[in-house]
């Protein structure tokens, strides 16, 4: 397969930064907050540019959904690698209501505008841990899908990927065009080198708005409200067994 392959990169809080909620409790103080790419939209990337080193694919598409500040991780997904950008922009309560069904509408849609062969996208984003944005794609679009994916290799029109199960790796092939999605061990994201993150700066991304794919986001999700969670209460040493069973009563769990 020698064709164009879409990697979508989500700007996420950074993993370090501590979440707070809202004094309104209705949602997380994003404001003022590190933001950076999503950890497995960089092994996702990482993945794409690896197949164009060894020449299997041709160009790495980074697509990004949300505001103007969503170019920036667009840019270190060039400076990683990827040929060109798209960036989808999002803003105001459409943004605050964008989930993986919006996001998967915009991927779909753009996999039939490039032409694309490939999708590749991070299995889950550490901010709502939803896991669904990557299937939800490959039915849109009516495609194969090979989810949390430790390792991929393309065999001419065909992908072979091995992903991480419950019972412990699965080995599945499937026809292109197809949609993949990133586990954590699928490899090493490399640093963006300083010459890397200049030439990024040069690489063009385009700018577009749901309308011109023709993608409503009307949600179908209403968050109530935002709470963190309760405060864990100190345990209790217990020097004998009676002594726990003493507890356990005490505490109603028995």
């Amino acid at each position: 397969m020698s064709g164009r392959v879409l990697v979508g990169v989500k700007r996420v809080i950074d993993y370090a930064v501590k979440i707070r909620v809202k004094p309104d409790n209705s949602g997380i103080v994003t404001d003022g907050v590190k933001h950076s790419m999503n950890p497995f939209c960089e092994i996702a990337i990482e993945e794409a540019v690896k197949l164009k080193e060894k020449k299997l694919i041709k160009e790495v598409v980074a697509v990004s959904c949300g505001p103007q500040q969503s170019q920036e991780t667009i840019r270190t997904a060039l400076a990683m690698g990827a040929d060109r950008g798209i960036h989808v922009e999002v803003t105001g309560k459409d943004y605050e209501a964008l989930g993986p069904l919006q996001v998967s509408k915009i991927m779909a849609a753009l996999a039939k505008k490039e032409d694309a062969q490939l999708i590749i996208l991070g299995k889950q984003a550490i901010d709502d841990d939803c896991n669904q944005t990557g299937q939800m794609t490959a039915a849109l679009l009516d495609w194969p899908q090979g989810t949390f994916a430790s390792e991929v290799a393309l065999e001419g029109d065909k992908v072979k990927v091995v992903r991480e199960i419950d019972g412990g790796l699965e080995t599945i092939k499937i026809n292109t065009p197809a949609v993949v999605t990133a586990d954590l061990r699928l490899n090493t994201p490399r640093y963006a080198t300083l010459p890397n993150i200049m030439k990024a700066k040069k690489k063009k991304i385009a700018n577009m708005k749901p309308a011109d794919l023709g993608v409503d986001l009307t949600s179908r999700l209403e968050v109530l409200r935002v709470d963190e969670p309760p405060q864990r209460q100190a345990g209790v040493k217990v020097e004998t067994v009676d002594d726990l069973v003493a507890k356990l009563r005490e505490a109603g769990t028995i």
